[in-house]
């Protein structure tokens, strides 16, 4: 007994320096070095081998190198469209976005993210209707089809779209498909096959060189897109899996928030699966006016920006674009996300909204599918009441959706929750929207979810069980590693 209480005290001690050298070495912030150090003095041993799977930083040393002249043009015009912005000579389509130059002047700068006003949009948010979309330009596909989704599942709709791409791969059409190593954890090598055989290429993101062992778990690409040929775009919520069709028993119907993009936003989506691919595919693509074809005589007129961001930055681009939405609201903010983790930056600024009478609205899900981060979202909602924010537990099904509508002027729909995870620690995309029928749209698909919701009050918060208190302050306390 003596013996092991000394390998115990060894094992605590070394933990805790161990512990203390690596976080404070990385300059974490001070939130996520509170969590890591409950983990690692409560879980002594087993909390260090967590924190060398899941705490470990990613060196953006390697990360999106590119070769002298990849992208030149695309450089080139953001240089040149920045300069246009700061000689106050930049023509909107839409009157009411003259006052967010300031929001489309910082994603350029802070991301690059290269401003069209020629898109047309269609908005999904029920499965059935997006996956028809989807495979029908997928059908269409003449030269290429460019897929990027962090889950896709080994059922009937995994299986039904790895059949449609066999089918045009035959045809002689490029395919290539990118998925998350960890977010499509399991799914078997054969389901890619029948693709492979016939040309077609696939690719994991961050996959393991050690079996059941994968030091960058924590850097997952989170991204949902689909090109095809250059012109149609997909971008959202909605993963490749039966579930997202409400298939399963447990979360029942899935509401979700997708858009099909065509103009010349498109050229930015492609740009990003570019950037995904030669990060993770020994095979490079080859930059190529191919994959950004010439669009002439575009009927669109709506403003859109894409943005996107991950670990390999410090600028959490995407949490910034979303809080100078904030910021900016003058009547009213509807937020949709199925994980509210905020920081202090996104508390406080809804926090202000709702304290200087915009009408603040936070919908999330009324039934969870990760406990700890449902537990951990209610501890924040508590927090949002307090300041008059209207809170709203989303009934139906499950919503998944991840769209941010501010003074039925400015919107969001993208990949990204507002969590801690999402702005820092997965790689996602977003498109910004610059155009007031498109808020609109999605404001009134807010409106009528609202009519599958049951809000939240103060006084149900304060009367809630002290069961629900103590998961709440223990997934609080660890929410910024969630």
């Amino acid at each position: 007994m003596l013996l092991l209480e000394k390998i115990f005290a060894v094992i605590s001690i070394g933990n805790l320096i161990l512990a203390v050298v690596l976080i404070f070495m990385e300059r974490r912030n001070i939130a996520a070095t509170w969590a890591w150090l409950m983990v690692l003095l409560f879980l002594p041993g087993v909390g260090f081998i967590l924190y060398l799977v899941f705490g470990q930083r990613l060196s953006k040393k390697k990360l999106y190198r590119l070769k002298e002249g990849e992208f030149s043009h695309f450089r080139a015009a953001v240089d040149k469209q920045k300069h246009v912005l700061e000689q106050g000579h930049f023509n909107v389509n839409d009157p009411a976005m003259e006052r967010h130059r300031d929001m489309i002047y910082m994603n350029v700068v802070s991301d690059g993210a290269y401003y069209t006003q020629d898109n047309t949009l269609q908005v999904f948010y029920e499965g059935n209707g997006f996956f028809d979309a989807m495979f029908k330009q997928i059908e269409g596909a003449r030269e290429h089809i460019h897929l990027l989704y962090y889950i896709i599942r080994n059922d009937e709709l995994g299986h039904k779209l790895i059949d449609l791409l066999v089918k045009k791969a035959e045809q002689g059409v490029e395919v290539r498909l990118l998925y998350d190593a960890v977010g499509s954890a399991g799914i078997p090598s054969r389901f890619f096959r029948p693709l492979q055989g016939v040309g077609g290429e696939v690719v994991s993101f961050f996959p393991s060189s050690i079996p059941f062992l994968n030091f960058r778990v924590n850097f997952r690409n989170h991204r949902k897109l689909t090109i095809v040929d250059g012109k149609v775009g997909f971008i959202g919520g909605f993963n490749i899996g039966d579930e997202y069709l409400g298939k399963d028993k447990k979360l029942g119907y899935w509401r979700d928030t997708h858009l099909q993009i065509e103009g010349k936003a498109v050229y930015m989506l492609q740009a990003r699966f570019f950037l995904d691919w030669n990060l993770s595919a020994p095979k490079r693509m080859q930059e190529s006016f191919a994959y950004f074809p010439e669009m002439n005589d575009l009927e669109g007129k709506i403003g859109v920006q894409i943005v996107s961001s991950g670990p390999n930055s410090e600028k959490q681009q995407i949490k910034h674009a979303y809080l100078k939405m904030i910021y900016k609201a003058r009547k009213k903010i509807y937020m949709q996300t199925p994980y509210f983790i905020p920081d202090d930056s996104m508390l406080t600024a809804l926090k202000m909204a709702a304290m200087s009478g915009v009408d603040v609205r936070v919908m999330v899900p009324g039934r969870p599918d990760h406990l700890m981060v449902f537990w951990a979202t209610h501890s924040y909602l508590g927090e949002l009441l307090k300041s008059g924010v209207r809170c709203f537990l989303y009934e139906k099904g499950f919503m998944h959706a991840k769209t941010l509508v501010v003074d039925t002027q400015l919107s969001s729909v993208g990949t990204a929750n507002v969590d801690i995870r999402s702005f820092k620690l997965n790689f996602e995309t977003n498109a910004f929207l610059y155009d007031t029928k498109m808020a609109q749209e999605l404001e009134e698909l807010f409106m009528a979810d609202l009519a599958d919701c049951r809000e939240m009050t103060t006084d149900e918060y304060l009367n809630r069980p002290m069961r629900s208190r103590m998961q709440e302050s223990l997934t609080r306390l660890l929410s910024p590693i969630l």
